[in-house]
């Protein structure tokens, strides 16, 4: 956020700075995360680490709000510190920083499974300012949101083992506390008409909150098709739709362009192009664009949510998860002026509460949901009950 920004909400600039800690074994890293850090006005660093091992000791002096912790380390890496780090300051706000290669995918996602609220893929040496740029505003904004969420909630809600992997010490599955003051938005009646596909858009936290939903929907994968985009990179798309596919015991893929969508399939945008739906001589089909980027993401739900009201009209639903910004809320419109339903989760579950939000202050919505009951209302719909 610049200081103009600043300017035009003074309360941000007023409120305590949140306090953040770097922690990553290259001092060219720590020092340009410092600088970028140390020019935003509601954010100051307070130490930094070289090694995991180097964070755990220092981590109770810093008294950090968030941690950017890299995965690749000397002594101890981050995936190691994670537990601890989490065990010393139970509230404390872990985002990885990790390679966009399938093993920095891979250490990601366990990383989620173990209590970090969200991860950072760096940009690869060499590559042009814009990647640089879209990395120095992606973690800017993951900081100040996910901060700020952990200073608001006396604990940040994860399900514990979403990948099926050990839950951290010390954070135990619970319902998270309510926001002080909970949006109760206006709510629509739902579509009249059957669902024939649901349509799934998510991003910062959304990884989690996919793997616990995919293990609950059961039948509904066999009467419809599902296509999900998640704010992701490549690679990390690849390795999420094997993750998805453990916890549902169905192929979970990566879309194909012109591949049909059918009934039982179950399709993940692939990081870095966008997921459309076209009609074709014989049913609907995939369409991948590699146009740019759509509310700062690429893939961007929009393109999926608009395209699919053109092909399903009324019988689409679609479900907006946690996420950063309002991407979906341009495709959730399309979607109720062709007559379908939209479904968004809750504050309380939300990793961030950004773009599922947008699309309920917008009345888009015929319901706003905890996370664990999601499922549920999404089982009835297919079975044709409507309340």
């Amino acid at each position: 956020m610049s200081s103009a920004l600043a300017a035009a909400n003074p309360t941000l600039s007023a409120a305590k700075p949140i306090r953040v800690m770097i922690v990553d074994d290259a001092v060219v890293v720590r020092s340009l995360l410092t600088r970028w850090i140390g020019t935003e006005p509601d954010m100051t660093v307070t130490g930094t680490a070289r090694t995991g091992r180097e964070a755990i000791e220092d981590v109770e002096r810093c008294d950090p709000d968030v941690v950017v912790l890299d995965v690749d380390m000397p002594v101890l890496d981050g995936i190691s510190a994670l537990p601890e780090l989490l065990r010393k300051k139970p509230d404390l706000v872990v985002i990885m920083a990790s390679s966009l290669t399938r093993r920095g995918a891979e250490i990601s996602l366990k990383a989620l499974s173990l209590g970090a609220a969200d991860y950072m893929p760096k940009p690869q040496a060499g590559l042009d300012a814009a990647a640089s740029a879209s990395f120095h505003r992606e973690l800017i904004e993951k900081i100040r949101h996910l901060g700020r969420r952990g200073r608001a909630l006396a604990r940040q809600w994860r399900p514990a083992a979403a990948l099926d992997l050990p839950a951290a010490p010390g954070r135990a599955e619970s319902t998270p506390p309510q926001p002080a003051e909970a949006l109760a938005p206006s709510l629509r009646p739902f579509s009249l008409a059957l669902p024939r596909v649901l349509l799934i858009g998510s991003s910062t936290g959304g990884p989690q909150a996919l793997a616990a939903l995919v293990g609950q929907l059961g039948k509904v994968f066999e009467r419809c098709p599902v296509l999900i985009t998640q704010h992701m990179p490549p690679t990390f798309t690849t390795v999420l739709a094997e993750h998805l596919t453990r916890d549902c015991g169905r192929r979970v893929h990566e879309a194909e362009h012109g591949e049909a969508v059918i009934a039982g399939g179950i399709y993940v945008a692939p990081g870095g192009r966008h997921l459309r739906v076209a009609r074709g001589a014989d049913g609907p089909t995939v369409a991948l664009g590699d146009d740019p980027a759509i509310n700062f993401c690429k893939p961007s739900v929009d393109p999926l949510f608009a395209t699919a009201a053109e092909v399903w009209g009324a019988a689409s639903l679609a479900l907006v998860l946690t996420g950063m910004g309002s991407d979906g809320t341009r495709g959730a419109r399309a979607i109720i002026a062709a007559g379908g339903s939209v479904v968004a989760q809750d504050e309380a579950t939300s990793v961030v509460w950004g773009m599922p939000r947008a699309v309920a202050q917008a009345g888009l919505c015929a319901a706003v949901l905890p996370l664990d009951q999601i499922a549920a209302q999404i089982v009835r719909l297919f079975s044709g009950d409507r309340s």
